[in-house]
């Protein structure tokens, strides 16, 4: 078997796999995601909420002294770090509980993304073999995403952080280790610290319906699709404005035009740290509530 042959013990394959059966509601579910069938305002409606923002608000001052130590390690926002750890398990709140094996397996031996879940399937399996996890405590999403920042097993593997000093690795119960492994991926996928996510913008008559097809992809490996990259001074000059109609930024930065809901809806101007949150979760639904939520988060 591949994964013997990757160096897992065989008693974890045997014991991780034994009358495993494909989940039909998990490939419901797959074929069903929000992300790709909502609207930005009905998203953003089901996300930002007051609820949301004021508990974020609360988290930020609760755990101040750890943000301020992750921050000054990883360079990412507290703001930002809050809002993905709002969206993904409204700050630890929601606990996931469907066994995470059969989900990537059924994920993994279905056709559509079966390469990916292979991936995830053996993660999964070294985690097991490596005792970062016990098997009776293996719980995540529909789609195999664990603990309060919802990391692939993959992801946990190359950027779960230790930050509370435990000698584990605990996504699941540790604040310190949910929040520094936050950062560490946004930091690892090129989040930088001397700039924001981006800003929504006016956009002149007419002017989205002559951009023509997005063809840029938002970072590798991601399917959505953004405008050219431009300077933001070139943005200026085409009439491109920030939503209150004041002139944009005048730094020499980098930025393309993000329109979640087609040319009839909100317009985005988004930097390179706008990738890193596509990085994960590669839709635009999600990248921009991101943003959003982190902008009410850390609004005074």
């Amino acid at each position: 078997m591949e994964a013997a042959k990757r160096g897992i013990k065989q008693s974890i394959i045997d014991s991780a796999l034994k009358d495993v059966k494909p989940i039909k509601r998990v490939l419901r579910r797959d074929r069903n995601q929000s992300e790709f069938k909502l609207t930005l305002k009905r998203y953003l409606n089901r996300v930002v909420t007051t609820e949301n923002v004021k508990r974020g608000k609360n988290m930020a001052k609760r755990h101040s002294n750890i943000l301020r130590a992750v921050t000054k390690k990883y360079g990412v926002a507290p703001r930002v770090i809050l809002a993905i750890w709002g969206i993904e398990t409204r700050f630890g709140l929601v606990k996931a509980n469907v066994p995470l094996i059969p989900s990537v397996a059924t994920l993994a031996y279905d056709r559509r993304r079966s390469k990916y879940f292979r991936a995830q399937l053996f993660a999964v399996l070294r985690m097991l073999d490596k005792g970062y996890i016990d098997q009776d405590s293996l719980f995540g999403s529909w789609a195999g995403a664990m603990g309060q920042p919802q990391f692939m097993p993959s992801s946990y593997l190359a950027y779960a952080q230790d930050f509370d000093g435990d000698g584990r690795r605990d996504i699941w119960k540790s604040v310190p280790d949910v929040l520094a492994s936050i950062a560490n991926y946004l930091a690892k996928h090129g989040w930088r610290s001397d700039m924001t996510w981006g800003r929504e913008v006016a956009l002149p008559v007419g002017y989205a319906e002559n951009l023509g097809t997005p063809t840029r992809r938002v970072t590798r490996g991601c399917r959505a699709r953004t405008s050219a990259l431009k300077n933001l001074a070139a943005w200026q000059s085409e009439g491109v404005r920030r939503i209150s109609g004041a002139d944009l930024p005048t730094r020499n930065l980098s930025a393309v035009l993000v329109l979640p809901d087609g040319t009839e809806g909100r317009a985005f101007l988004t930097y390179k740290n706008y990738a890193a949150i596509m990085s994960y979760n590669c839709a635009h639904l999600y990248g921009i509530t991101v943003g959003v939520l982190s902008d009410r988060i850390g609004k005074r």
